[in-house]
């Protein structure tokens, strides 16, 4: 029986076909100024499958909370009813998740190439696993043991808090720009201009109006200083945050980090200080130096989780 599933962010939307089971297939890449809704979005990419047997299903992971039949996305103006879209696409069933609910049930089916660890740590069987990403936003879920479904919360939003002198200058700085600094304020794509921006600011030199992918590429650190620090601040924070999240869950099991910006930065994100961030929590580093972290690198994992909630029946 075959299922459509699907992640849509706040820059992209990603749809793949998948049995019960079975390995996604077909998978495409939209962006999502291109399309006028998400229910076109959809049929643009059903229309490109005719070859395949129509889904009667679908699992759609969306970069949003999810409280009722209406749901609105956190970085982008799309709206979408439950039950409406159901309808319009014939389904006998759809089921919507949190896009990071959806990559936290990707985790058991990731093979050995699909991640990198990032330092020592080795995961506990049984133990919970931590999921955090940055990308158009910061997702954060996690799986807990023999559990049905992974958490579904907006971790990215809690408050962002400095881990030194300059990171508080920093922050400051952005309190005075925004009610509240989140962490996605600063752990985001459009949190990396942030963060180049500001520390341009407090240089007193004037910032070029780069994106956050050259922001973070070590050619423009060849001419920009403020970029280069911009990146291994990001680095370091997502650490910070992660040290949190790993403590707050008792994340034996690891903490894993997917996104599409962690990814990219590959060797940079290795080398960065994101491990000695993640470790520092004074009298519970040791604790944390046994727990694992681990680079996600496979492309599509909220895809496969979303697929290992199709029906069989």
């Amino acid at each position: 029986m075959i299922g459509l599933v699907g992640d849509i962010g706040g820059t992209s939307a990603r749809f793949a076909l998948a049995e019960p089971n079975g390995p996604i297939a077909g998978a495409r890449i939209y962006d999502l100024n291109d399309c006028a809704s998400l229910a076109e979005a959809i049929e643009i990419y059903l229309a490109e499958q005719s070859h395949s047997e129509p889904p009667v299903q679908a699992v759609l992971a969306v970069a949003a909370p999810i409280r009722d039949d209406e749901v609105a996305f956190t970085n982008y103006p799309w709206r979408f009813s439950i039950e409406d879209l159901r309808d319009r696409l014939k389904l006998r069933k759809l089921r919507v998740i949190n896009d990071f609910a959806a990559n936290a049930l990707a985790i058991p089916y990731l093979a050995q190439e699909d991640r990198i660890q990032i330092g020592s740590g080795s995961p506990v069987a049984g133990s919970p696993i931590g999921i955090i990403g940055p990308g158009t936003g910061l997702g954060v879920s996690a799986l807990v043991p023999d559990s049905r479904m992974p958490l579904q919360g907006e971790g990215g939003h809690v408050t962002m808090a400095p881990a030194d002198a300059r990171e508080s200058a920093v922050l400051d700085l952005m309190r005075q720009r925004y009610d509240h600094v989140s962490a996605e304020r600063v752990l985001s794509g459009p949190g990396l201009v942030n963060l180049y921006n500001v520390l341009c600011e407090l240089a007193d030199v004037p910032a070029a109006p780069f994106t956050s992918a050259q922001i973070s590429s070590p050619q423009t650190w060849k001419e920009d200083a403020r970029a280069r620090e911009a990146t291994e601040m990001f680095c370091a924070m997502l650490g910070t945050v992660a040290g949190n999240l790993a403590l707050t869950l008792g994340a034996g099991g690891g903490i894993y980090i997917t996104g599409g910006i962690v990814p990219k930065l590959g060797a940079t994100f290795v080398e960065s200080c994101f491990r000695e961030r993640f470790e520092a929590k004074g009298r519970f580093r040791a604790y944390l130096a046994e727990i694992p972290t681990y680079m996600v690198i496979h492309p599509l994992p909220a895809l496969m989780g979303a697929a290992a909630l199709l029906d069989a029946a």
